[in-house]
This record gives structure tokens, sequence and C-alpha cells, in this order.
């Protein structure tokens, strides 16, 4: 039987980054991986630390991410120092790239929602085509215009990831592959998990599994209504540095290959690419940056995004097994400064932050009848 303080179940961006965080903590962490065969969304995500937009219709959304963009620094640093890898952090802001009028409206109108939930700083530019063109020579001339956000950023996903298990494996975690847990049970105030690697106990247990959180959070009677979205993306070859701000649909990378995307696909845990949707996100490139027409594609994947009913993230403790966490979202990068700095201090013991109260499944499980006798989940 393996003991440690806590188990962190899944190795992904969101657990490693936990597993990070509370080893810094003076936590024993014990992290357990189902293995590369596993559908890991760590590994096919576009990379971006995003703000601008996200939290319609739930503006603690947009709070909680704005948050973690602040912090990023303070995560990249620390790894870059304990680990020598820099994670080419850049938060010089993010384009929205409008494909239509309309879109461009919606956008502006999402924005201004926001902004005024909010509040200072929520800042973002509306360009027209003439403006985004002084800002990216290379847009096409289709284009009708885009949202500026100096909130906004990218890295490098991978860098990411490497850092995190370097810096895992210097704060003395202890990560074990081709562990899925297949059950978990409570004796005495401790919790089991039982993997085809052993048995591995602990105090606390962390569920940062991705979709298998859907089998597992039951387990510890926490609710995980998480389902997968796929998305494909294109990698093109090396290019001379053109795009110096990421986009919602294209960005270049530190190393200069271009990034092309994206899609949301509900069809089930396929992750597949299909030559189809493939061929939409090549041509909405070229139409954003003709240039493009002429550089060779390299690579191309598709990787399953964890979706709650409501696109947003889930933290919760469970009431009825205190100890057992759930920690599952669908933007492992834009929050993964808040996972390593304020939800892991939560999870070791600290007060649960406040920001983080709109995020429990027991939105799931509210539901009030109209007057018309329908039932209506909120």
């Amino acid at each position: 039987m393996h003991t440690s303080d806590i188990v962190v179940v899944g190795a992904g961006l969101v657990g490693s980054a936990l597993a990070w965080g509370l080893s810094r903590l003076d936590q024993k962490v014990t992290i357990l991986d189902e293995g590369d065969q596993t559908l890991r969304a760590s590994r096919g995500n576009f990379g971006l630390v995003w703000v601008q937009g996200k939290g319609a219709g739930l503006s603690d959304y947009a709070r909680w991410s704005l948050r973690s963009a602040t912090q990023w620094p303070e995560l990249a640093n620390a790894l870059a120092a304990q680990t020598g890898v820099d994670v080419a952090l850049q938060q010089k802001g993010g384009l929205s790239l409008a494909l239509s009028e309309d879109d461009l409206q919606s956008k502006v109108k999402n924005l201004e929602w926001l902004r005024g939930e909010v509040g200072s700083p929520y800042d973002f530019e509306v360009l027209d085509n003439k403006a985004l063109k002084e800002l990216v020579p290379s847009i096409g001339p289709t284009i009708p215009g885009a949202t500026y956000s100096p909130m906004d950023g990218h890295v490098n996903p991978l860098k990411l990831f490497l850092a995190l298990h370097r810096a895992m494996h210097h704060q003395g975690v202890s990560l074990h592959s081709n562990a899925a847990v297949e059950r978990i049970e409570r004796k005495d105030g401790v919790f089991i998990c039982h993997t085809a690697a052993g048995k591995f106990a602990a105090k606390k247990v962390v569920l940062a599994a991705g979709l298998a959180n859907k089998k597992l959070a039951p387990q510890v009677d926490i609710h995980a209504p998480v389902e997968p979205n796929r998305g494909q993306v294109l990698i093109t070859e090396r290019l001379p540095a053109f795009l110096h701000f990421p986009t919602n649909y294209v960005r270049q990378t530190d190393e200069g290959t271009v990034q092309l995307g994206d899609s949301l696909e509900d069809v089930g845990y396929n992750d597949t690419t299909t030559t189809p949707v493939l061929e939409n996100i090549a041509q909405r490139a070229v139409r954003c940056f003709p240039m493009l027409a002429h550089a060779r594609v390299v690579r191309s994947w598709a990787a399953l995004r964890i979706m709650s009913p409501d696109g947003f993230p889930i933290y919760q403790e469970s009431s009825s097994m205190p100890g057992a966490f759930l920690v599952t979202c669908h933007s492992g990068v834009t929050l993964a400064a808040n996972h390593a700095l304020t939800i892991a201090p939560w999870i070791a013991g600290g007060q649960k932050p406040e920001a983080i109260h709109a995020f429990t499944a027991n939105r799931f499980h509210a539901a009030r009848t109209s007057p018309l006798g329908e039932e209506h989940a909120h």
C-alpha cells in the first residue's frame, strides 16, 4: 500500500498544476496517471491564455479567467526558475477575428456586457479591417475586423506540460503511470485508490482525471456531468515571424510553426481527425491570412475537450466524504495559474476561495418549474 498526504488522479495539465502547487505547500503528493492511451486533452489544445469573451452568462468565469491570466507570470517564472524550461508565455494581447459584420457586432455586444459586469480592468478595442491591418499587415481583405484585448496571450503547451512534470519531480511528487484508478473506497477517513499498479492511500483525493471524472466522482459522492467535445487542429511548417498576437483561429508558436483551429464537434469519444473539418479549418485560416495558402501542413490531430453542461469549471469538495475534491474544466492552460496558486492552497487546507463559489456541481441539480410547468436547469 502506497501512502501519502494527497492522491491526485490525473497527470494532465490540470492534475499536474494541482500536484505541483500542493507539493510546494509541504504536502506529500502522489499523482496517478492512466498512461498515454488515455484521451488526454493536455497534448491537443491551442495554448491560449485567454480572457476576452469568456464568461458570457456567468461573469464569475470572466473574473476567474482574468485572475488566472494575471497570475500567469508568477507561474511561468516559478517553473523557469525551478526547471530551466521557458514555457514561452507571451501576454501582448490577443485578437478575436470576426468573419462577418454580424459576428463582429456579436463579439462587441458580449464584451460590453462582460465589461459592465466585471468592471475595470476589462479592456478591449474594436478594430475595423483598416485598423486591424495596421496591427497585423498579413490579415485578409475579407475579414471585417476584430476585437483586441491586452488581457490575452499564449504559451507553448507542450513546454508547459514538460515544465510541470519536471517541477513535480523536483518537488518530490510520486508519479505512477499506467495506474488508472478503477475504484475508490473510504475506510476510517482514508481514501484508497485501487489501480492495476497497486493501492494508493491518502486522507485526501483530488479527481483531475478529465473525462474519467464522470465515473470516478460518484464514488466519492460528487456529481461530475462531463462530456467530450472534439476539436481538430493543423500545424504548418516553420515560417518567418508574421503574427505577433494569438487569434481565435490562428496563432504562430514560439518555434515558428503556425497552429490552425478550431472545431467544436459533438461526436462522443471519437478523437480521430476528419478531412472535411480539417478542410474547413484550412480554408478559414487562409481567408484570415492569405499567405498561408502556400504553407505546408506537417501535422494534424484531434483531441477531446472536457465539457460540463454549461461549459464552466466544476470545483467541489464532497459534502459526505470530506477530503475528496473534484477539479474539472476545459481551459487547462488558461486556468493553470489558478489551479497551482489558488485551488491547491484550498485543497491543502486553506479557505475556499470566494471566486469559485459559483462553480460547484450543485448548479446542475437546482431546477425550478416555470408557470407553464416546464423545468429549467440553472
